[in-house]
Protein backbone atom coordinates (compact mmCIF):
# COMPACT_ATOMS: atom_id res chain seq x y z
CA UNK A 1 0.00 0.00 0.00
CA UNK A 2 1.19 3.55 -0.75
CA UNK A 3 1.30 4.56 2.92
CA UNK A 4 3.48 1.64 4.02
CA UNK A 5 6.77 3.16 2.94
CA UNK A 6 6.32 6.11 5.33
CA UNK A 7 7.28 3.82 8.23
CA UNK A 8 10.81 3.72 6.79
CA UNK A 9 11.15 7.40 7.73
CA UNK A 10 10.98 6.41 11.41
CA UNK A 11 13.55 3.60 11.06
CA UNK A 12 15.87 5.85 9.05
CA UNK A 13 15.84 8.54 11.73
CA UNK A 14 16.20 6.22 14.74
CA UNK A 15 19.17 4.48 13.16
CA UNK A 16 21.20 7.67 12.79
CA UNK A 17 22.31 7.02 16.37
CA UNK A 18 24.13 4.02 17.88
CA UNK A 19 23.89 4.61 21.65
CA UNK A 20 25.98 1.57 22.64
CA UNK A 21 28.81 2.70 20.37
CA UNK A 22 28.38 6.38 21.32
CA UNK A 23 27.94 7.29 17.63
CA UNK A 24 25.65 9.95 16.21
CA UNK A 25 25.41 10.62 12.48
CA UNK A 26 22.89 13.43 12.90
CA UNK A 27 25.37 16.27 13.31
CA UNK A 28 24.75 18.62 10.38
CA UNK A 29 22.13 20.10 8.09
CA UNK A 30 23.38 17.90 5.24
CA UNK A 31 22.95 14.78 7.42
CA UNK A 32 19.36 15.78 8.17
CA UNK A 33 18.62 16.49 4.52
CA UNK A 34 19.90 13.03 3.65
CA UNK A 35 17.05 11.49 5.66
CA UNK A 36 14.40 12.77 3.26
CA UNK A 37 15.47 10.70 0.30
CA UNK A 38 13.48 11.81 -2.74
CA UNK A 39 11.44 14.34 -0.71
CA UNK A 40 13.59 17.25 -1.83
CA UNK A 41 10.92 19.87 -1.13
CA UNK A 42 11.04 19.16 2.61
CA UNK A 43 14.82 18.74 2.58
CA UNK A 44 15.28 22.25 1.19
CA UNK A 45 13.55 23.70 4.25
CA UNK A 46 16.05 22.20 6.73
CA UNK A 47 17.94 24.76 8.85
CA UNK A 48 20.53 24.53 11.63
CA UNK A 49 17.81 24.58 14.30
CA UNK A 50 16.27 21.45 12.80
CA UNK A 51 19.28 19.33 13.81
CA UNK A 52 18.38 19.61 17.50
CA UNK A 53 14.67 19.11 16.77
CA UNK A 54 15.37 15.98 14.77
CA UNK A 55 17.42 14.54 17.62
CA UNK A 56 14.52 15.12 20.00
CA UNK A 57 12.06 13.36 17.69
CA UNK A 58 14.58 10.56 17.19
CA UNK A 59 14.73 9.90 20.94
CA UNK A 60 10.95 9.73 21.15
CA UNK A 61 10.69 7.37 18.18
CA UNK A 62 13.38 5.11 19.66
CA UNK A 63 11.35 4.98 22.87
CA UNK A 64 8.43 3.58 20.84
CA UNK A 65 10.66 0.83 19.45
CA UNK A 66 12.13 0.09 22.88
CA UNK A 67 8.69 -0.27 24.45
CA UNK A 68 7.46 -2.51 21.63
CA UNK A 69 10.63 -4.60 21.70
CA UNK A 70 10.31 -5.15 25.46
CA UNK A 71 6.71 -6.31 25.06
CA UNK A 72 5.10 -3.21 26.60
CA UNK A 73 2.75 -2.61 23.68
CA UNK A 74 0.43 -0.27 25.58
CA UNK A 75 3.34 2.07 26.34
CA UNK A 76 4.50 1.88 22.72
CA UNK A 77 1.05 2.94 21.52
CA UNK A 78 0.78 5.71 24.11
CA UNK A 79 4.17 7.13 23.09
CA UNK A 80 3.24 6.94 19.42
CA UNK A 81 -0.13 8.60 20.01
CA UNK A 82 1.67 11.44 21.77
CA UNK A 83 3.75 12.02 18.65
CA UNK A 84 0.69 11.82 16.39
CA UNK A 85 -1.11 14.45 18.46
CA UNK A 86 1.87 16.79 18.43
CA UNK A 87 2.68 16.26 14.74
CA UNK A 88 -0.59 15.71 12.84
CA UNK A 89 -0.50 14.69 9.19
CA UNK A 90 -2.14 16.38 6.23
CA UNK A 91 -3.38 13.67 3.86
CA UNK A 92 -4.14 14.55 0.26
CA UNK A 93 -5.29 12.59 -2.76
CA UNK A 94 -2.48 12.47 -5.32
CA UNK A 95 -1.79 10.69 -8.58
CA UNK A 96 -0.93 13.11 -11.36
CA UNK A 97 2.73 12.08 -11.23
CA UNK A 98 1.89 8.34 -11.57
CA UNK A 99 -0.18 7.37 -14.60
CA UNK A 100 -1.61 4.08 -15.85
CA UNK A 101 -0.81 2.76 -19.33
CA UNK A 102 -3.88 4.54 -20.65
CA UNK A 103 -2.75 7.85 -19.11
CA UNK A 104 -5.21 7.97 -16.20
CA UNK A 105 -3.84 8.88 -12.75
CA UNK A 106 -3.14 6.18 -10.15
CA UNK A 107 -4.96 7.87 -7.31
CA UNK A 108 -3.54 7.30 -3.84
CA UNK A 109 -3.27 8.96 -0.43
CA UNK A 110 -0.22 11.19 -0.11
CA UNK A 111 0.94 12.96 3.06
CA UNK A 112 1.37 16.64 2.29
CA UNK A 113 4.64 18.26 3.36
CA UNK A 114 3.71 21.84 4.23
CA UNK A 115 4.19 22.06 8.04
CA UNK A 116 5.79 24.97 9.88
CA UNK A 117 9.30 23.49 9.69
CA UNK A 118 11.16 20.49 8.27
CA UNK A 119 11.42 18.59 11.55
CA UNK A 120 7.68 18.83 12.17
CA UNK A 121 7.00 17.56 8.65
CA UNK A 122 9.36 14.64 9.02
CA UNK A 123 8.02 13.78 12.49
CA UNK A 124 4.45 13.77 11.17
CA UNK A 125 5.29 11.43 8.29
CA UNK A 126 7.49 9.12 10.39
CA UNK A 127 4.93 8.86 13.19
CA UNK A 128 2.05 8.23 10.82
CA UNK A 129 4.04 5.61 8.92
CA UNK A 130 4.93 3.85 12.16
CA UNK A 131 1.31 3.98 13.29
CA UNK A 132 0.19 2.48 9.99
CA UNK A 133 2.70 -0.36 10.31
CA UNK A 134 1.77 -0.99 13.96
CA UNK A 135 -1.97 -1.16 13.34
CA UNK A 136 -1.56 -3.17 10.13
CA UNK A 137 0.90 -5.77 11.45
CA UNK A 138 0.96 -5.48 15.26
CA UNK A 139 3.31 -3.77 17.76
CA UNK A 140 5.44 -6.91 18.04
CA UNK A 141 6.62 -6.17 14.49
CA UNK A 142 8.63 -3.19 15.81
CA UNK A 143 12.00 -4.43 16.98
CA UNK A 144 15.56 -3.59 17.98
CA UNK A 145 18.52 -5.61 16.73
CA UNK A 146 19.49 -8.44 19.07
CA UNK A 147 23.16 -8.53 17.98
CA UNK A 148 25.05 -6.55 20.64
CA UNK A 149 26.20 -3.83 20.65
CA UNK A 150 23.90 -2.96 17.74
CA UNK A 151 20.43 -1.79 18.71
CA UNK A 152 19.23 -0.53 15.35
CA UNK A 153 15.48 -0.38 14.82
CA UNK A 154 13.76 -2.54 12.22
CA UNK A 155 10.28 -3.40 10.99
CA UNK A 156 9.58 -7.12 10.93
CA UNK A 157 7.84 -8.08 7.70
CA UNK A 158 8.68 -11.79 7.87
CA UNK A 159 5.83 -14.24 7.40
CA UNK A 160 6.45 -16.00 10.73
CA UNK A 161 7.40 -13.00 12.89
CA UNK A 162 10.90 -14.39 13.27
CA UNK A 163 13.11 -11.40 12.56
CA UNK A 164 15.61 -10.58 15.32
CA UNK A 165 18.29 -8.56 13.56
CA UNK A 166 18.39 -5.31 11.62
CA UNK A 167 20.49 -6.73 8.78
CA UNK A 168 22.04 -9.89 7.34
CA UNK A 169 25.39 -8.62 8.58
CA UNK A 170 24.22 -8.51 12.19
CA UNK A 171 22.49 -11.90 11.85
CA UNK A 172 25.72 -13.46 10.58
CA UNK A 173 27.76 -11.82 13.34
CA UNK A 174 25.34 -13.09 16.00
CA UNK A 175 25.36 -16.62 14.56
CA UNK A 176 29.18 -16.69 14.48
CA UNK A 177 29.34 -15.44 18.08
CA UNK A 178 26.83 -18.09 19.18
CA UNK A 179 28.80 -20.82 17.36
CA UNK A 180 32.06 -19.76 19.01
CA UNK A 181 30.42 -19.61 22.43
CA UNK A 182 29.04 -23.12 21.87
CA UNK A 183 32.46 -24.47 20.88
CA UNK A 184 34.04 -22.78 23.90
CA UNK A 185 31.55 -24.45 26.24
CA UNK A 186 32.12 -27.81 24.56
CA UNK A 187 35.88 -27.44 24.98
CA UNK A 188 35.51 -26.46 28.63
CA UNK A 189 33.18 -29.41 29.22
CA UNK A 190 35.68 -31.74 27.56
CA UNK A 191 38.51 -30.44 29.74
CA UNK A 192 36.36 -30.77 32.85
CA UNK A 193 35.37 -34.32 31.85
CA UNK A 194 39.03 -35.23 31.32
CA UNK A 195 39.99 -33.87 34.70
CA UNK A 196 37.17 -35.78 36.35
CA UNK A 197 38.34 -38.98 34.68
CA UNK A 198 41.92 -38.36 35.83
CA UNK A 199 40.71 -37.73 39.38
CA UNK A 200 38.69 -40.93 39.40
CA UNK A 201 41.66 -42.89 38.06
CA UNK A 202 43.95 -41.45 40.73
CA UNK A 203 41.40 -42.32 43.40
CA UNK A 204 41.29 -45.93 42.19
CA UNK A 205 45.05 -46.16 42.16
CA UNK A 206 45.28 -44.85 45.72
CA UNK A 207 42.68 -47.35 46.91
CA UNK A 208 44.73 -50.21 45.52
CA UNK A 209 47.83 -49.24 47.52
Amino acid sequence: MELAHYSDFAVRLVNTEEPARNKDALTSVDAVRGLFGASTQMARRVTDTDVTRFRNVRGRLRAVFEAADSGDHVLAVDLLNSLLMEFPVSPQVSGHETLDDDGTPKWHIHLADHPSNASAGYAAIASFGLAFHLTEHGPDRLGLCQAPPCRNAYLDTSTNRSRRYCSDRCATRANVAAYRARKRLEAEASVHSGRSADTAQDSRALSEL
